[in-house]
């Protein structure tokens, strides 16, 4: 699924358009968010692509939804 990733005052949020959803992203197996799975705050669990950390945000990314 397509999914923007932002981050606003030091948190990393995803929207997904399809769901017309915006949630914060609670736990992140890397730092930057990139290349692992992230949780995000309804419950869903995201595999990530593999992008360098200093990749520039927001960016609109295919991640794969594993839970939730």
């Amino acid at each position: 699924m397509k999914v923007m990733l932002r981050k606003t005052d030091g948190k990393y949020m995803i929207y997904v358009a399809k769901k017309d959803l915006e949630t914060t992203v609670v736990s992140s197996e890397k730092p930057a968010c990139w290349g692992g799975k992230i949780t995000l705050e309804n419950g869903w669990v995201l595999e990530m692509p593999d992008l360098p950390e200093d990749t520039r945000l927001p960016l609109t990314v295919e991640a794969r939804k594993l839970e939730g």
